[in-house]
């Protein structure tokens, strides 16, 4: 990493009335900045991105699936507790984060949503391995809330149950969504798929640390939060396919590029590239796979935006985020989108 990187070379101002509470009315409704090879900027709506791509390139999505993660509770000696799941472990264990007045001690227990009782077995750093009566997912399902990101308001509702999920979700896992993708809907999928345009999957669960600030201002000190990521055969072959052929392989979100640039450094074998991941891209990073990138606008001083500066160029993304603030763009997870392309050499 570059050691002349510092947090405050990646913040900018932005007004708090423009961080979306709610999503567009129609998925493939917002907005979309697209910042060109050239380095030029565009005004566009995400209805437009077909124009954008072309035959034989090759959309990679995250296919995580949101679960209901987060549980209101009290100690079983009392006090109110909040736990946030961040990792299934086993059927009936998970990692989670606990929030209470006092933490609680291993050996203790948590009554969650007055439903069930979960044993608190111990502790892995900031995290608490707990033990659930049954199935963790269906006890989530049951019983707990989807876990909105923290600059958002509201409770979660019905709404929030189904636009904080992609219509291709299907490996559940995630605290978090791969934001980019909540702005395709079928029709979009049809569309891009009639026009020549691949589309391939990986999986990373999104973990509550991808809200975490960073805390260091030399960011080579930075230790990032681990996520599980999993590519398959199918999809390491399409992206061979796609550069044999000379297509351009547009990740759908940062969490897409994470996996296949984490994969990317991984030996092959038969079955899938798979693990636990800590890549921290930031501007310097060579980009084994990312032609282009489809992303949201991301929290200033953040580690997604310093991935997007890598792809793009630091100052491309200043002008970027200088222009959207101004056109009055709606940000992060419910806001408008950026297509973002590799810089021409």
């Amino acid at each position: 990493m570059n050691p002349s990187l510092h947090l405050s070379q990646f913040d900018y101002e932005l007004p708090p009335e423009l961080i979306a509470q709610t999503p567009a009315s129609q998925r493939a409704g917002s907005r979309l900045l697209h910042l060109d090879a050239r380095g030029a900027l565009h005004d566009r709506n995400f209805i437009d991105l077909p124009g954008l791509l072309r035959p034989g390139d090759l959309l990679v999505f995250n296919d995580t699936r949101v679960i209901k993660a987060r549980l209101a509770g009290r100690k079983e000696s009392g006090g109110k507790v909040e736990v946030l799941v961040e990792r299934i472990t086993r059927a009936d264990t998970a990692l989670a984060h606990v929030r209470a007045s006092k933490s609680p001690k291993p050996g203790s227990r948590l009554v969650l949503a007055e439903q069930f009782t979960v044993d608190v077995r111990g502790r892995q750093g900031e995290l608490f391995e707990l033990v659930f009566p049954s199935s963790v997912l269906e006890l989530l399902e049951r019983h707990g809330a989807t876990p909105l990101p923290p600059y958002i308001e509201h409770a979660a509702g019905r709404q929030d149950d189904e636009r904080y999920q992609t219509v291709y979700a299907r490996e559940p896992g995630a605290v978090a969504a791969p934001t980019a993708g909540l702005h395709f809907d079928q029709a979009m999928l049809d569309r891009l798929a009639a026009q020549g345009v691949a589309r391939a999957f990986v999986t990373l669960h999104v973990g509550a640390g991808t809200f975490q600030p960073v805390r260091t201002e030399n960011l080579s000190e930075h230790v990032m939060h681990a996520e599980r990521y999993s590519v398959p055969p199918a999809t390491i072959e399409l992206l061979r396919a796609t550069r044999a052929a000379g297509g351009r392989v547009v990740a759908v979100g940062t969490t897409s590029v994470r996996a296949l640039e984490s994969a990317a450094r991984q030996a092959p074998g038969p079955g899938p590239l798979e693990g636990d991941t800590r890549l921290f891209i930031t501007p310097g990073y060579e980009f084994s796979w990312v032609d282009a990138l489809i992303t949201n606008f991301h929290l200033p001083q953040s580690t997604l935006l310093m991935l997007v500066s890598a792809l793009a160029g630091m100052e491309p993304i200043r002008r970027a985020y200088a222009h959207a603030v101004q056109s009055r763009y709606r940000f992060f997870s419910y806001g408008d989108a950026m297509f973002i392309e590799k810089p021409e050499q």
